[in-house]
């Protein structure tokens, strides 16, 4: 009896749903455990799990750090595009010193303003965490790239050997999403960009150096942003070098990288087309295709917030998760406290009003102009635009940038209006000199004048030509209607500027408003799990004006009168505070002291902190600041991608607040009126698309995506949104498997293979709706006489997922991989036993296995949907680019298939 019994569990724990997860991931990733297996003994082998950064990671970050190392060793390199907040630079420090156990030299490129994040790893100091770690990577910044000379961190710029590392690590890749050349003319010394240099000098010189690209933005607004960061890794601009654009077909069996992101943004473009309510996620990612899934999924790593949450629950627990973020908070101060101030809308229409005939003097050229100087205006430059027309968008820029700062602040709008006036006034000077001295040089044929084509674009050289780098010379403009034009336009900046000039600050409602806030927050601090007070507030700006009018109205009150420290950061110049120096790094460890490890730097004051800290964007990405709990912006960026970085300084995994808040600044208008304005104002933009081939066509497009943004704008006002929730369809955290691997490699690490296990087992699930797990089956299959090579719109081919409802209704068809894993791991990951509850259901209506009618039957109509979505795909294929698949290796039918495992869903009874 004991025997039997204990064959009963076996056999029961078996079945449980969490064994057939992980039963149908070692068949799709069998080849992934053999590689992973080296890799582990390789970790091993060198010691990293013995070194401080690698016992320090989370659970998620050594997965991280694992799956990186795999990619750079199999393909050369790869992108960690973790969302913020989850360590990035802790993981990229595993990886390096993977790489430098191995006594390889590694460099990291970074943003400037965030080499210290960098550098403080490899110092022998308190504040570093690693010091027994002794990292010995070099670090530079994005700009010394393109220097010749100079001394770098200990570097000297003019005797370094680019490229005799054999690991670079990019620090916020997307600033080398732009691949343009650099622009050559004759006779000056050759030129090259900082995208060539880096490829030439560093990717390609020397040995084969593999890259780790690091952002939580690669894509920013089309799939040549991503193509061009993955060109550092292939070794050579795949949109020009073939070698490159090749660089995959072996490792992903991808044959061009161009021709795979090409056709991708032709499928994503041609779906952003359609109607908002038209666009299903589902549609698109069947379009798109089974090899730009491979090319993402082999080359980058992205796990967002919610899925750390949901597959390293336990670790999250345990850990305390992420703060709790209640709804934001939403303002919506006027402008004026006396009301005596123009409304928001009347000033959009004054704005409208302007000509701006200073920024357009093209516009003014004389019509008696010989052909040959007309010539020299209407030619195109560089973009592709005539000067005629990057003016106009110039025009249009400044409008939607004097309504910006109009929102941000009143002051920082009095300033604009002040400058372009004064701008206005030179230029008449300039206008009556000329006049002068044309008067006084009758001899000189100024119609034949050819136009200094200057380098400086502030230069206004003494032969009276304007405008930047394509120089404008007076003679050749109708001076008397372009003064009158200029002049309509002073006027009517004076009008605004007056009107400005009388909300001083003692009226400036938003202010006040800003006043009262901080006021609130520090009399009623909150307490952080530690037990401490917490009074800090982290004001955002998009503009230096603002944050300088915003220090300077509060600092002096809340440091005189309630004895607090408030810093102003702008950038490298500018930075004040009442406490310490204004080093830009001082500053934020005086205001952050925990987060930056304070308590270990005598110098610094240990007893007080910067408790209000007035920022722009230059701390929004790469700063660790969770010392805060209460974040303002004080103007909405019209970017909700810049909002949620924003708020990612203080929203970070290790924070010690149990909640942290988020309050937006709106203008004093309807949400609705709001956006209808924000439309109106872009809609006057003249926009070309700057890039005319293709495979650069722009990912998403304001004109179609309104419905979008709108939607954006509301969820910030009522919850602090996601990174994945503002973009438009796809991200590249719905393409990766690499946590599916990395829980198969956990789980065979700790139970041994399943090479014996026999196939056809299968488990019971209750169904989940709200999840999105129907009453069904979902089977994996494996098509015993296939081609390997020919996945046709299915990376896990010659495996096959799909799973259908009760009724024989495809849910998600085979080529929908990430969501059926997803499903898949919803119901069964965590389930150990089996769920009773619907197991009973299941043998009732089954007699105990004995009927399978219903799964065989489900099964035959799993392998029809296979065959009609396959024969759909092929006829596609014969209407688009590249290789067709029709009449290739067809499918016959249920005979070509052998069952691996399955799930039943079943639903749970009403009195369960």
């Amino acid at each position: 009896r004991d025997k039997v019994l204990a064959e009963l569990d076996r056999l029961y724990a078996d079945n449980s749903p969490e064994f057939i997860y992980y039963l149908t991931l070692f068949h799709l990733f069998r080849h992934f455990i053999d590689r992973a297996d080296n890799l582990d003994d390789t970790l091993t082998r060198i010691a990293l799990p013995d070194t401080a950064i690698w016992r320090t990671l989370f659970k998620f970050q050594k997965d991280g750090a694992t799956a990186a190392i795999n990619k750079i060793l199999t393909t050369n390199g790869c992108i960690l595009a973790d969302s913020v907040g989850l360590g990035k630079t802790y993981t990229a420090l595993a990886v390096i010193k993977f790489f430098e156990l191995r006594n390889e030299r590694v460099l990291v490129l970074c943003p400037k303003k965030l080499s210290r994040n960098w550098t403080i790893y490899r110092n022998p100091s308190a504040l570093n965490p690693f010091s027994d770690d002794k990292f010995r990577f070099d670090v530079l910044h994005h700009t010394d790239v393109n220097r010749e000379t100079g001394t770098v961190n200990g570097l000297h710029l003019d005797a370094l050997n680019w490229g005799a590392y054999d690991l670079v690590v990019i620090d916020e890749s997307h600033n080398f999403r732009n691949n343009k050349q650099a622009v050559q003319r004759p006779g000056e010394p050759e030129k090259r960009s900082r995208y060539q240099r880096l490829m030439e000098d560093i990717v390609r010189k020397g040995q084969k150096t593999k890259v780790l690209l690091l952002s939580a933005t690669p894509v920013n607004n089309q799939l040549a942003d991503l193509r061009n960061q993955i060109s550092f890794i292939a070794g050579g601009d795949v949109a020009r070098d073939p070698q490159a654009d090749a660089a995959f077909s072996k490792n992903l069996e991808i044959l061009s990288v161009k021709e795979t992101t090409r056709i991708a943004q032709g499928h994503f473009t041609a779906w952003s087309k359609k109607k908002p309510e038209e666009r299903s996620i589902r549609d698109l990612l069947q379009s798109i295709g089974g090899d730009f899934f491979k090319l993402l999924d082999g080359l980058s790593i992205a796990r967002s917030r919610k899925q750390i949450s949901t597959y390293y629950k336990d670790e999250m627990k345990r850990l305390g998760g992420f703060p709790k973020r209640p709804a934001p908070v939403a303002i919506h101060p006027p402008i004026d406290l006396a009301d005596k101030f123009l409304s928001f809308e009347q000033l959009d229409e004054e704005i409208g009003k302007l000509r701006l005939a200073l920024y357009h003097p093209t516009s003014f050229l004389r019509d008696d102009l010989p052909a040959e100087v007309r010539e020299t205006y209407e030619n195109k430059i560089l973009g592709g635009f005539t000067q005629e027309g990057r003016e106009r968008i110039l025009i249009s820029m400044m409008k939607v940038n004097l309504l910006k700062r109009l929102e941000s602040s009143v002051d920082s709008f009095r300033l604009t209006l002040h400058r372009t006036v004064e701008k206005i006034n030179i230029l008449e000077e300039r206008i009556t000199e000329f006049e002068r001295h044309v008067e006084d040089h009758p001899e000189i044929d100024w119609e034949n004048l050819t136009p200094d084509e200057s380098e400086d674009p502030d230069e206004e050289t003494k032969d009276f030509t304007i405008g930047g780098r394509r120089r404008i010379h007076l003679a050749h403009l109708k001076l008397e209607e372009w003064l009158q034009a200029v002049r309509h336009d002073r006027t009517q900046l004076q009008y605004l500027y007056e009107k400005t000039e009388k909300v001083k600050p003692e009226r400036d409602a938003k202010l006040a408003e800003l006043r009262q806030r901080i006021q609130k927050k520090v009399a009623n601090p909150s307490t952080n799990n530690d037990g401490k007070a917490i009074r800090k507030v982290l004001i955002f700006t998009a503009f230096a004006d603002t944050a300088k009018y915003l220090y300077s109205q509060l600092s002096p009150h809340f440091h005189d009168e309630l004895g607090i420290h408030t810093a102003l950061v702008v950038g490298d110049g500018g930075n004040k505070t009442t406490l310490g120096t204004a080093d830009y790094d001082d500053i934020l460890t005086n205001f952050s002291p925990m987060s930056k490890r304070r308590a270990d730097q005598p110098r610094f004051p240990q007893d007080e902190e910067i408790e209000i800290l007035i920022a722009t964007d230059c701390i929004s990405e790469g700063q660790n600041l969770q010392d805060c709990d209460y974040l303002i912006n004080y103007d909405i960026h019209w970017n909700p991608v810049r909002i949620i970085q924003r708020f990612g300084r203080i929203d970070r995994i290790g924070s010690t607040n149990e909640r942290i808040q988020l309050v937006n600044f709106w203008p004093d208008i309807s949400l609705d009126e709001y956006i209808n304005l924000k439309e109106r104002v872009e809609s006057r933009m003249v926009i070309a698309d700057l890039a005319a081939t293709a495979d650069d066509n722009v990912l998403t497009r304001d004109a179609n995506d309104a419905e979008f943004r709108k939607e954006q704008l509301r969820k910030l006002q009522d919850e602090v949104i996601e990174l994945e929730d503002v973009r438009t369809g796809v991200s590249i955290t719905d393409l990766g498997l690499n946590d599916f691997r990395m829980d198969l490699l956990g789980y065979v690490k700790e139970y041994g293979d399943l090479v014996g296990t026999p196939k056809g087992l299968h488990a019971v699930v209750p169904a989940d709706p709200d999840r999105g797990l129907r009453p069904g089956a979902l089977f994996a299959l494996r098509n015993i006489n296939a081609d390997e090579h020919l996945n046709r719109g299915n990376r896990l081919h010659p495996h096959y997922l799909v799973y259908l409802d009760d009724q024989g209704q495809v849910i998600a068809d085979h080529t929908e991989v990430k969501r059926l894993l997803d499903l898949i791991r919803v119901g069964c990951r965590n389930r150990d036993e089996p769920a009773w509850e619907v197991c009973r259901v299941f043998n009732a209506t089954t007699g105990d296995g004995a009927d399978m009618g219903q799964y065989s039957h489900l099964l035959t109509e799993a392998i029809r949907s296979m065959i009609h979505v396959t024969e759909e795909r092929d006829v596609d294929s014969l209407f688009s680019p590249g290789r067709t698949t029709a009449l290739v290796q067809t499918i016959a039918g249920l005979n070509d298939f052998e069952l691996i495992a399955f799930l039943a869903i079943v639903e749970e009874p009403a009195d369960a």
